[in-house]
């Protein structure tokens, strides 16, 4: 980001949105643009231990200024929730116990589905695919909020 005339690092206007995507692996990560607009990835985090992946997401927080994260919450086709959306849930209070942040659930049915189309369009397949399917997910999440909040007339903030 910079840094600003006394070398302190520059920090953002307005708060960003990160949205994350869970996985039992690795966590996708995504933090919005300086206008809150478009979502930009940011890499994935391991997801295991815990107590890493809230250090590590803190650490995230502090370094983006980030206000609101959208966790993506994974309901089944008809809409109800499983054993993965409970552990979505259980990870998205802990990560609000941690960070400073809101934490919001936001329906990410389709959302891998559209990563992995978006990655074989750009040509990435196989291992190296794999490799950003994660951040991937996480960008559509983000993008999909995003897209969801300027259709209801919301801001980002």
């Amino acid at each position: 980001m910079g840094q600003d005339s006394s070398g302190n690092p520059k920090r953002r206007a307005r708060k960003a949105v990160c949205a994350l995507d869970l996985g039992a692996v690795r966590v996708g990560v995504a933090v919005t643009d300086e206008l809150g607009m478009m979502a930009h990835p940011r890499g994935a985090l391991a997801a295991k231990p815990r107590p890493a992946l809230l250090a590590a997401l803190k650490a995230l927080v502090d370094e983006e200024n980030i206000g609101r994260i959208i966790v993506g919450f994974p309901l089944d086709m008809r809409g109800t929730e499983g054993e993965a959306a409970r552990r979505a849930r259980d990870t998205a209070q802990a990560i609000a116990d941690a960070t400073s942040c809101e934490v919001e659930l936001f329906d990410e049915r389709l959302t891998t589905v559209q990563a992995q189309r978006a990655l074989t369009d750009s040509g990435l397949k196989g291992k190296k695919a794999r490799a950003r399917i994660d951040e991937a997910a996480a960008v559509a999440i983000l993008q999909a909020w995003l897209d969801a909040r300027a259709m209801r007339g919301g801001s980002v903030r």
